[in-house]
């Protein structure tokens, strides 16, 4: 016995001076109960916070999941969602600021306090302290949901309703405080044209026409051949209407019915630069009721109206509200008074931007008239243009023409002026001018043959316009010559050479110097960057040098760039908004000039192209010399002609003039008519009346295919000889 112990003894010994470590045992507190797996309760906090983070992102699917089955039992994820929404609508809740106040953990529950800060748009902070009590369900916490953990007073199925008044919207006017949007009553007109006494029909035209400011033709053509059927004629106000009563009631068939809403002036004086307002579409009431808005409240939709909605809104009065679940108020939680809204200032000028418009009669195209030496935009019209009226649903024309306009295929609701992307054809050609006189291989003295069709390049001949016309070759010219006679070959001829000479992306780096192919950052409203690539073949450069191939410019970028060669190289921001006033207008915004850049050529360069321009009027020779006689300003120009997949050509026509007119500032114009043909055929007459109409106020000399100013259905020239393409 006294063996084994000692022996016993002797192993304990060698045990312990073992490097095995010693076997513990547990405490019998810690030790698994037989055949139950033990999992981990996660922190009661964490489950909470998830909880109170998924409530601000707004994520109501996830946290319905984190409830208890009874708690989903008793509301259905459908019934959850809408109440926080719902809630958040009626707050306009901009962002929940949480957090924990106390815990309280027992074996199998959890009773959480917790604080949140309603951070509203509409009725600043409002803070609430809540409890939360949470159950263990699968080893996880879930929450024992009901609506006073949304807010107290909630508690009992009451619900939160937001009483909001919002007050008229601000004015839109033009540089010299000319209304072109308010709020006020109008009168929208149509006509049945069978129920119209057709005897009376001259006088009822030249009434409608001075009401509406719109051609008698136009107003003829629009009911022309719809008997029975209601036509919308357009709006005017209730003021304008009283003034003509008399003579309106008089006539069968014109159709009147008043309503109060947003009106804008003269059918819309520059509409796709004023934009529309509508509804808020049904995927939008969430954000806008969050603003602070109304669930029908109207809103900004394109243009001014959507980019000063902030200004133009203000803040309405509101008031918010508990109600009982039978539709009873129970108590006010906030109230706020309205902020009236700003007024908005453009830089155009209301009487010159109607006769801009008119000028565009007939075609579809664009025309923008800017300041040389400010950037300022004076006119921007887009054609076909929209009657901003008819989006209005207040408006008795809104169901017959808000479809129109959307489903048009000549699609009105677009700027073109911004957003119109073309070739820019021979205009372009001042570009390639100016990369050949900075390349150092040429000069303004610099001569070439201009044949009647190029051939320089093996496998491909281009004709000139003059080769087209059936009309004999220019001759040998200088490069400021060929700039008057829009001569292709000698441009053909600089596109291949600068594309061997000077390598393949210097004339299109020239031409994005110029601003062409990116945006301008008039930023107020949408536009299109366009599109300048860098040839990738001596094809591709010879057709880059006229300004054709793959480019594509818009009307916004081509008179920012002859602007800049009016003033010496200053590329200006393009500017539409002029200032922006309080109620009491006081300042709340003003702009200035912004200069973007400078025209990447010398002064001499600049001078040359100023002369070419020069020629290009003046110059018997000149490709718009005949569109111009007898004007006496002074008129700097080129014409363009650029080529499409339709038969007939875009026609262009840039310029500026030089008249120094102290209380006339000089003014860039770019003209565009789609597909319409030659550019000193059309184009170039639409830019002489435009100088007309900021010069003298009116236009002086008719289209060669108008019958009286206005007057007109289809532009048509047949049998004429110009000169240019």
């Amino acid at each position: 016995m006294k063996k084994f112990i000692a022996v016993l003894f002797v192993i304990f010994i060698i045990s312990a001076c073992s490097k095995n470590p010693p076997i513990t045992t547990p405490p019998i507190s810690e030790l698994p109960t037989p055949g139950v797996t033990t999992v981990a309760v996660p922190d009661v906090a964490v489950t909470v916070n998830q909880f109170l983070n998924l409530w601000n992102n707004g994520d109501y699917v996830g946290m319905y999941g984190m409830l208890a089955q009874t708690s989903k039992d008793a509301t259905s994820q459908e019934d959850f969602i809408k109440l926080y929404t719902e809630t958040a609508a009626a707050l306009s809740l901009k962002q929940l600021d949480t957090g924990i106040i106390s815990t309280l953990v027992k074996p199998a529950s959890a009773t959480v306090g917790y604080q949140v800060n309603f951070n509203s748009n509409l009725y600043g902070d409002l803070s609430r302290a809540m409890e939360m009590i949470l159950v263990i369900e699968n080893n996880d916490w879930k929450i024992q949901w009901h609506e006073g953990m949304i807010l107290p007073e909630l508690t009992g199925g009451n619900r939160l309703a937001s009483n909001i008044q919002a007050p008229s919207r601000g004015d839109i006017n033009d540089r010299n405080g000319n209304t072109l949007v308010n709020e006020t009553q109008a009168v929208a007109l149509g006509i049945i044209p069978n129920q119209v006494s057709w005897e009376y029909e001259p006088a009822l035209l030249d009434s409608l026409s001075g009401a509406l400011n719109i051609p008698k033709n136009i107003i003829r053509e629009l009911y022309d051949g719809a008997g029975d059927n209601y036509v919308a004629l357009g709006e005017i106000t209730q003021a304008a209407y009283d003034a003509r009563a008399t003579t309106f009631d008089a006539y069968g068939g014109l159709v009147k019915n008043p309503y109060t809403a947003r009106y804008y002036n003269n059918g819309g004086v520059a509409s796709q630069v004023l934009g529309y307002m509508s509804l808020i579409p049904a995927e939008e009431i969430d954000q806008y009721t969050r603003l602070g808005y109304a669930r029908d409240a109207q809103i900004g939709r394109s243009g001014i109206e959507l980019w000063g909605e902030s200004y133009l809104a203000g803040k309405p009065a509101a008031d918010l509200y508990v109600v009982k679940p039978d539709g009873t108020y129970d108590t006010r939680l906030a109230s706020i008074d309205p902020i009236a809204p700003d007024t908005i200032f453009l830089t155009i000028d209301k009487d010159f931007q109607i006769l801009v418009q008119k000028a565009l009669y007939g075609f579809t195209g664009a025309i923008i008239v800017m300041e040389v030496d400010t950037g300022r935009i004076l006119a921007m019209a887009s054609s076909p243009y929209f009657d901003p009226n008819v989006m209005l649903q207040q408006n008795y024309n809104f169901q017959y023409a808000y479809n129109d306009i959307w489903n048009a295929e000549d699609r009105p609701l677009i700027n073109r002026a911004l957003q119109g992307q073309y070739p820019l054809g021979s205009v372009f050609k001042l570009v390639t001018a100016a990369a050949a006189l900075e390349s150092g291989l040429y000069t303004p003295e610099s001569r070439y043959e201009c044949t009647s069709q190029y051939t320089e390049l093996a496998g491909y001949i281009g004709d000139d316009w003059t080769f087209t016309r059936g009309l004999p070759p220019s001759g040998n010219l200088n490069l400021l010559e060929g700039l008057m006679r829009s001569c292709n070959p000698w441009f053909y001829h600089l596109g291949y050479a600068l594309y061997q000479d000077k390598g393949p992306t210097y004339l299109a780096d020239m031409a994005r110097g110029f601003g062409l192919g990116e945006l301008t950052g008039i930023g107020i409203l949408a536009e299109n960057p366009g599109s300048i690539n860098n040839p990738t073949s001596d094809g591709a450069a010879v057709q880059m040098g006229i300004g054709q191939g793959d480019m594509l410019v818009t009307p916004i970028q081509v008179v920012d760039f002859i602007a800049a060669i009016a003033n010496g190289g200053t590329l200006y921001t393009p500017q539409i908004i002029e200032k922006i006033t309080s109620v009491n207008g006081d300042s709340v915004q003003s702009f200035t000039p912004q200069i973007r850049g400078t025209l990447p050529v010398s002064q001499s360069t600049i001078a040359a192209l100023q002369e070419g321009m020069r020629l290009v009027v003046e110059d018997e020779r000149g490709t718009a010399h005949s569109s111009f006689i007898g004007m006496e300003t002074p008129i700097y120009g080129k014409t363009g002609t650029a080529t499409t997949s339709i038969i007939d050509p875009h026609s262009w026509f840039a310029g500026y003039t030089d008249a120094n007119n102290p209380d006339k500032p000089d003014i860039a114009i770019v003209v565009i008519a789609e597909n319409a043909g030659d550019g000193s055929r059309y184009a170039s007459r639409i830019f002489k009346r435009v100088i007309q109409d900021y010069f003298i106020g009116s236009p002086v000399t008719l289209y060669p295919w108008e019958y009286d100013f206005y007057l007109t259905v289809t532009p048509t020239l047949e049998g004429e000889t110009t000169q240019e393409p």
